[in-house]
């Protein structure tokens, strides 16, 4: 969940200190705050992947692209964070560092951006701090150094535990090493250990999906996020999926493994609290995607990443080295921004709490919406408990057509 596309949406022009219009900070304390920082940078980019990464390789001896001056940059920025935000006070609820691979990058130099948000906003008690990891860039001293400087939860990128799986996908890690991440993890200190998980890939089989939640489930995890494989267009799986040389994913497929992977998440002790992600306690529960879900603030540092403050969304330059430049000349990264009206802000929160397990209101919906819930009940798609609107196992499965009913 910290991703950024590769593509960047139009918006309209952004001042070019970053600042931000009138009234977005209103109330801005009774919603929580985070902070998100896109690391872009990978070793081996995945056949399926349409995020904003770059190897090694494709950003070559690009003025400002270098890893070792990446961490400069994030907290200039985190700098000019405090100058917008001003004279919001409150603490940082949650950090989460995505990417690409945020381990990529030193601890030290991963510790150094997380001291910057505790320097420029502080950081709630009981902040939660999260890097994501793949199995193949830890070693056990890597988490503890990790655990040392504040980091609290680590999210890994498992997503399958079947080799010929793993190659259709590109993924270079040894299946084997999960399971010892996590075990160094847990040594290490950390509270909350998150494993991703992807089904649907072209040539997995259901026994092969099968075996990956059940060495999923082996090693113990609080939390686990298990989505189904898009085939993004731009990327070499869409094109080997163009060319015949594999098939695209199947809905009916898709539907069997959702059903296997909250079967046996369930059976194992982890609650579905949104469509694709399941925790063993709701401390477990990712509160900074929670927060994106239930339209909370956080800011975006990195190249591409998105921000949002009180209804105002905005999105950085996509390269590195452009990035880098704007901040090195004083400027704020910011390549565009929109202000969301009333009823852009209220179909989005359709489109996200419906998908969470504690629901969405009746009173979010307009009266086509409202008009369309008795027969939603009745099919078996959504619930209604005390006012509000959840979706049952076969809505999960439908819950796109489910908002499309909501929404006129």
């Amino acid at each position: 969940m910290g991703c950024v596309p590769s593509a960047l949406p139009p918006g309209d022009p952004a001042p070019e200190d970053g600042s931000l219009p009138e009234g977005a900070l209103d109330g801005a304390g009774e919603r929580p705050l985070g902070i998100y920082v896109h690391v872009p940078f990978c070793t081996v980019r995945c056949g399926y992947c349409d995020f904003n990464t770059y190897t090694a390789e494709e950003l070559g001896d690009t003025r400002g692209a270098s890893r070792a001056t990446y961490a400069e940059a994030v907290i200039a920025e985190l700098r000019l964070a405090r100058r917008v935000l001003g004279r919001d006070d409150r603490p940082v609820s949650t950090v989460f560092l995505g990417g690409g691979t945020p381990t990529l990058l030193s601890s030290a130099d991963l510790g150094a951006v997380l001291a910057a948000v505790a320097g420029e906003f502080g950081l709630a008690d009981d902040a939660e701090v999260t890097t994501e990891a793949n199995p193949d860039s830890v070693a056990l001293w890597d988490l503890e150094e990790l655990r040392a400087v504040g980091f609290n939860r680590i999210s890994l990128g498992m997503q399958s535990a079947v080799p010929r799986v793993l190659q259709v996908l590109d993924r270079t890690h040894d299946p084997l090493r999960v399971p010892a991440a996590v075990e160094w993890a847990r040594t290490a200190g950390f509270e909350e250990v998150s494993l991703d998980l992807i089904y649907g890939t072209p040539g997995e089989s259901v026994a092969d999906w099968e075996e990956s939640l059940d060495a999923a489930l082996a090693c113990g995890p609080d939390h686990v996020s298990a989505y189904s494989l898009i085939v993004e267009d731009g990327t070499a799986l869409a094109r080997r999926v163009r060319r015949g040389e594999l098939p695209m994913p199947d809905e009916d497929d898709l539907a069997d493994k959702y059903l296997l992977a909250d079967e046996r998440l369930g059976g194992a002790g982890l609650e579905w609290y949104e469509v694709s992600n399941w925790a063993r306690r709701p401390e477990s529960r990712s509160r900074h995607n929670l927060a994106y879900w239930t339209g909370g603030d956080w800011w975006g540092a990195g190249p591409g990443a998105h921000s949002h403050v009180g209804g105002v969304r905005w999105w950085n330059v996509k390269h590195p080295a452009a990035y880098a430049d704007r901040l090195a000349a004083g400027a704020s990264p910011v390549h565009a921004r929109e202000v969301l009206d009333e009823e852009s802000r209220r179909v989005e929160r359709v489109l996200l709490e419906i998908r969470l397990r504690d629901g969405l209101p009746v009173l979010a919906l307009d009266q086509h919406g409202r008009g369309q819930v008795a027969r939603l009940v009745d099919e078996g798609l959504l619930t209604l408990r005390t006012e509000r609107l959840v979706l049952t196992q076969r809505g999960r499965l439908l819950a796109d057509a489910v908002v499309r009913d909501l929404l006129p």
